[in-house]
C-alpha cells in the first residue's frame, strides 16, 4: 500500500477479502466491505446476522455491524470517521466493488479518492504456496475422476444439458465444494463457440465434443478441458485435434522460470499457425488460476511478465471453424525452479467413446 500510494484498502466479497481474512461472504443486497488502513486495526462493516464469522478471521478486524432494520448507514459513517478516512486515498477492487459499496465509501469519507488497486492485492496471490497447491492438486484430483466417470456415461442422443448435469452431479459426489464456473458440454456446431452454453441439441456420433469444467478444493479451483469423441472423427477434424494437441505440448515446454508470459502463448500459437489454423485461434493461450478460476498472470501476447516459481495458470490452445465445431485442451501448470510441472494428467490423446 506505501509503495502504491494508498492511505487506506478497501474490499468486497470475493478472492482477495477471502484470501486476506479467511473470511468467505457472498454479494447481495447487503453491503460487506472490509477496511484496512496503513496505520490503524482494519474494521469491516457487514450485516448484523454475518457478524459471528468475524471472530473466525485470520487477522484483527473491528465490526461495524448493521441490521435490516438499521440499514448501513450508520454502519458506514462509523467505520470512515473511527479510521480517519476522509481525504484519504482509498484502493478498491475496480473488477469487483460494486457502485453501491462506492457510492457509501464516498459519502462517508468526504473527500476520499477511490483508485483501482487490483494489482495492490494480485501480487500477495500471484505466487502459491505448498499449502495452496495441495489445495490445487486435490482440486485437479477431484475434476479429474468426475470427468471420468462422465465419459464413462457418455452415449449419442445425450443432451448438452444432459452431460452437463451429469458433469455437476460427478464433481459434488467426488467432493468438489461447488463448481468454479458452469460446466461446458458442447458438441457439433455449438462447440465453434469458446463459452458456449450447453443447449438441448443431442449429441451425435462423428462430431468433436468439447467438455470444459473445474472443481474447487478450500477455495482454490482446477479447470481442465478435454475434446472428445463418439465413434470417431472425420480426417479433417483428426488432423485440427493432433495440432491442438501438438499446441498444448509446446505451451507446456515453453513454461520456466523467467520466460514472458507471452513466450508461451507464442510457443502454442506458431504451432497453430504453421498448420493453416491462425485465425481459428481466437483467444489467448490461458489465464492464472487459484482461488479465481481468472486470475493473473494471462498467458497472451504483450504479456511481458516473467514467470516465477509458484505460478499457477492454464495452457488451453484451441482451433474453432465458425458453425461446425471446434476442439481445445487445457492443462493447468505451475512454474517450478527447475521448469514447469502439469498440475493435470488427464490422457490428451484423443478419446473415442
Amino acid at each position: 500500500m506505501a509503495r502504491d500510494g494508498l492511505d487506506s484498502l478497501a474490499l468486497v466479497p470475493g478472492a482477495n477479502l477471502l484470501y486476506v481474512t479467511g473470511l468467505s461472504f457472498f454479494p447481495s443486497e447487503r453491503p460487506v466491505v472490509a477496511l484496512f488502513p496503513a496505520d490503524n486495526t482494519p474494521a469491516i462493516v457487514l450485516p448484523a446476522l454475518e457478524a459471528p464469522k468475524v471472530a473466525h478471521a485470520t487477522c484483527p478486524l473491528q465490526p461495524f455491524p448493521y441490521t435490516d432494520e438499521e440499514g448501513p448507514t450508520l454502519a458506514f459513517h462509523q467505520a470512515c470517521v473511527a479510521l480517519e478516512l476522509a481525504d484519504a486515498r482509498i484502493g478498491v477492487e475496480g473488477l469487483r466493488m460494486r457502485l453501491m459499496e462506492a457510492r457509501y465509501l464516498e459519502r462517508y469519507a468526504p473527500g476520499c479518492t477511490l483508485v483501482p488497486a487490483d494489482e495492490t492485492v494480485g501480487r500477495l496471490r500471484l505466487n502459491k504456496s505448498p499449502d495452496e497447491l495441495a489445495q490445487m492438486r486435490r482440486a485437479v484430483a477431484l475434476v479429474e475422476a468426475a470427468l471420468r466417470a462422465t465419459l464413462d456415461r457418455l452415449r449419442a442422443g445425450m443432451t448438452e444439458r444432459e452431460v452437463a448435469g451429469l458433469l455437476m452431479v460427478e464433481l459434488l459426489r467426488a467432493g468438489s465444494e461447488g463448481v468454479p464456473f458452469q460446466p461446458i458440454v458442447v458438441a457439433g456446431p455449438n462447440a465453434a463457440s469458446p463459452h458456449a452454453t450447453p443447449s438441448d441439441r443431442p449429441i451425435r456420433p462423428g462430431e468433436p465434443i468439447i467438455i470444459d469444467c473445474g472443481a474447487v478444493v478450500a477455495g482454490y479451483a482446477s479447470d481442465i478441458t478435454r475434446t472428445v469423441a463418439i465413434g470417431g472423427l472425420p480426417e479433417e477434424w483428426v488432423t485440427i485435434y493432433r495440432v491442438v494437441e501438438e499446441a498444448n505440448g509446446a505451451g507446456r515446454s515453453r513454461v520456466a522460470p523467467g520466460v514472458a508470459a507471452q513466450e508461451v502463448d507464442r510457443a502454442a500459437r506458431r504451432v497453430i499457425q504453421a498448420a493453416g489454423y491462425g485465425a481459428q485461434f481466437i483467444h489467448r493461450t490461458g489465464h492464472g488460476l487459484g482461488l479465481e478460476v481468472h486470475e493473473p498472470p494471462y498467458i497472451a501476447e504483450g504479456n511481458r511478465e516473467l514467470l516465477q516459481p509458484g505460478m499457477t495458470f492454464t495452457v488451453e490452445p484451441g482451433v474453432y471453424l465458425p458453425d461446425r465445431g471446434g476442439v481445445r485442451i487445457e492443462d493447468d501448470v505451475v512454474v517450478t525452479d527447475q521448469g514447469a510441472e502439469s498440475l493435470t494428467t488427464f490422457p490428451r490423446e484423443l478419446l473415442l467413446i
